[in-house]
């Protein structure tokens, strides 16, 4: 086989505000790979077929001299990455044998070459229950497991009790309203467009609305006031949460999507409630809670992602050169569900 292209995305400058594809994520078509001879020195070769687009992406283009992450940030000129669906061509590591769907960390690349020290961050996606494999970026990927653990470890979710759900109809957000529908839970949840709601409403909650034309705490106050808030959000929707608490309530950050794009912070203004009501806040992200849920989450979800009992909704990006604008278009709420990209097929 001859060289083929390796095409990548590169960060190549820092973003003022929403990325601007072709200016700070370029798609360079530079590089070539030969996959029948590029030497593994003992590691693997795969052909990726699926990438995520997550917002949590957006922090890791910001100078770490400026602003800290808690994940990795990129330099100018690295290739992006995140998780990722691809197709072993060629092994030299018995437990990723050519032909084996892996999920793990890629890059924003057609092949990559891996050394054998990185298998272990990598796991053959069995998929007995045959659903689509982009399913494993969401539902039943990192956004998934997002909504799962967090709500079964900070949630303290008791049938009768009301959450709220910022961003509900995004992955995570819709994730969350399902599973605490399941536990016996009154839901209310915003999101950003008429379609959105209609797609809340499919899902069952009690109450969805457009925060667009709606009154974030008017809505919640004619709920009745909420036990546990869901946030994806942060800034003054959360300050909104907090006003309409009930006592001893729970809120779980997860997210800060209103301030990924800009320098200016909202201050919360009304912290003195959580005091005052006793309420609980915290934050978290996934790799901590994975060793205690991984197992049940992989053992239950995927039956029920088949069963149609876990609903989802994606929408496909085709190719690495529309990433740029795609990533944009996700982080202003154009998209609904699950923003994946199909990088090639199996």
């Amino acid at each position: 086989m001859a060289a083929v292209l390796n095409p990548r995305l590169v960060l190549s400058s820092r973003p003022t505000g929403y990325p601007i594809a072709g200016k700070d994520i370029t798609y360079d078509t530079t590089r070539t790979i030969d996959p029948t001879t590029v030497e593994l020195n003992g590691g693997f070769l795969t052909k990726t077929l699926w990438l995520s687009l997550d917002p949590y992406l957006r922090g890791r283009m910001d100078d770490p001299k400026l602003k800290t992450y808690y994940a990795p940030q990129w330099a100018l000129g690295d290739t992006l990455d995140n998780t990722g669906i691809a197709v072993v061509v060629r092994s030299d590591v018995p437990a990723l044998p050519a032909g084996a769907h892996v999920m793990g960390f890629l890059p924003f690349e057609a092949y990559t070459l891996h050394p054998a020290s990185s298998a272990d961050g990598f796991q053959v996606i069995e998929n007995k229950e045959g659903v689509p494999l982009s399913t494993y970026l969401g539902v039943l990927g990192m956004p998934g497991e997002t909504g799962w653990y967090g709500l079964e470890e900070y949630g303290e979710c008791k049938p009768g009790e009301s959450i709220y759900v910022s961003t509900g109809a995004g992955q995570v957000g819709s994730v969350v309203c399902q599973l605490a529908k399941a536990k016996g839970l009154r839901v209310i949840a915003s999101t950003g467009s008429a379609e959105k709601v209609a797609f809340l409403e499919s899902l069952g909650v009690d109450r969805a609305f457009n925060y667009k034309t709606s009154s974030v705490a008017e809505e919640l106050k004619e709920f009745g006031g909420i036990d546990i808030y869901w946030d994806n959000v942060g800034g003054q929707m959360l300050e909104t949460a907090i006003e309409n608490m009930k006592p001893f309530g729970r809120l779980i950050l997860c997210g800060i999507g209103s301030e990924y794009n800009t320098e200016e912070k909202y201050g919360v203004k009304n912290l003195d409630r959580v005091v005052y009501w006793r309420l609980k806040m915290v934050g978290f992200v996934v790799p901590e809670l994975r060793p205690k849920y991984a197992d049940a989450f992989y053992a239950t979800a995927p039956g029920m992602v088949a069963r149609g009992e876990l609903k989802y909704s994606e929408e496909v990006v085709e190719g690495l050169e529309r990433v740029g604008d795609a990533f944009a278009g996700m982080l202003q709420g154009r998209n609904l569900g699950k923003v994946v990209v199909r990088v090639a097929q199996p």
